[in-house]
């Protein structure tokens, strides 16, 4: 099986939407349509500090990452935040998640990033799992609130 990590391109929104519902609905999460919309114009917009990439399982995309550049007040680099993951199920075991996750890396080094970081819920002990071989965890505790 032939792994290849790729920027989205615009003929993948239709297998992207898939994924990304998919990812919404294991999060338990709604995302409107509109930002989800304006999700996938960011990816193309050269203004833009998001982006995405996929992976591609023997010619056929089975996983997304999103990610997104932000300045920090405790580095001098950019800082790159990796937004969301996913990979289907079928394809889960095949290393595409890590590999996903190595081209956010490659990114962030590429625009001279002083870290990349991400979260995930508690629950998710699967993805976790392959979490824990790429980094330790923060200490951390995440806030949120929403207006």
């Amino acid at each position: 099986m032939a792994l290849v990590i790729r920027p989205l391109e615009t003929s993948d929104k239709e297998k992207w939407l898939e994924l990304f519902d998919a990812y919404q609905a294991f999060y338990r999460a709604d995302v409107p349509a509109e930002v989800i919309e304006m999700t996938w114009n960011r990816f193309f917009d050269k203004s833009s500090s998001m982006g995405g990439l996929g992976a591609e399982l023997d010619g056929r995309l089975v996983g997304i990452t999103h990610y997104l550049f932000h300045e920090s007040t405790w580095e001098k680099g950019p800082t790159c935040y990796l937004e969301d993951l996913y990979v289907e199920e079928a394809a889960r075991g095949t290393d595409a998640a890590k590999a996903l996750i190595q081209g956010v890396e490659k990114k962030a080094r590429e625009s001279n990033a002083a870290s990349v970081y991400w979260h995930t819920q508690q629950y998710n002990s699967r993805a976790r799992s392959l979490y824990d071989t790429i980094t330790s965890p923060s200490s951390f505790i995440v806030y949120r609130m929403e207006l």
